[in-house]
């Protein structure tokens, strides 16, 4: 049996801003829908990832910023570093935690992800 990750929710206090953000850093905006009213569903899609991440209104009850320990991962760390702070991004050195090369960074709630470079085996 295949169990497979394919939606994570993010809270946000502001969806626009939240969408603008992701869409900024790289992320494939798939879906914006208001299928009834109060309900807002926006789904994003890092590239390459079989996994999205939803944000909206009316579709969590989390406090916005609450999400810790999401993490992507990437070829290059350094590249994914320049990157995002080519995106506007203020964000420290990348970090050598021996299981990988980190890059941290937050979105404007304060959700905090982490983009991990695989060591070399």
């Amino acid at each position: 049996m295949d169990i497979k990750l394919e939606l994570v929710i993010i809270p946000v206090s502001d969806v626009d801003r939240a969408k603008a953000f992701y869409t900024g850093i790289g992320f494939n905006a798939d879906f914006d829908e208001s299928p009834s009213e109060g309900i807002r569903f926006v789904q994003l899609t890092p590239p390459g990832s079989a996994c999205s991440i939803a944000l909206g209104q009316g579709i969590t009850t989390a406090t916005p910023g609450s999400v810790e320990g999401l993490q992507v991962v990437v070829a290059s760390a350094e590249e994914a570093r320049r990157h995002l702070l080519a995106a506007g991004l203020e964000i420290a050195e990348v970090t050598d935690l021996g299981w990988g090369k980190f890059v941290f960074f937050a979105d404007p709630d304060g959700n905090k992800w982490a983009v991990q470079e695989l060591p070399k085996h």
